[in-house]
């Protein structure tokens, strides 16, 4: 689910990024998932934009502030 997927997946995976901030990969793979399986819905919480940030900075990988909010054909398509 978006954007939490393309994110994650530029970023190298749920691995990878859960070890890169300090939270269990399970938690990572949940930002993917609906609510009805205890996820999220594609969003990332926002205690994690800052971190998520900064990783891709270090990576080199093309993030901004904008690319954590869900476009409106993501949002239509959850409801």
């Amino acid at each position: 689910m978006e954007p939490a997927s393309s994110i994650i997946s530029a970023l190298g995976g749920p691995s990878a990024v859960a070890e890169a901030i300090g939270i269990h990969r399970t938690r990572v793979s949940m930002w993917q998932a609906p609510r009805e399986r205890g996820g999220t819905n594609g969003l990332i919480p926002y205690r994690h934009v800052q971190k998520l940030l900064d990783l891709a900075n270090e990576k080199g990988v093309e993030l901004a502030p904008g690319d954590f909010i869900p476009s409106s054909d993501d949002a239509d398509a959850a409801a």
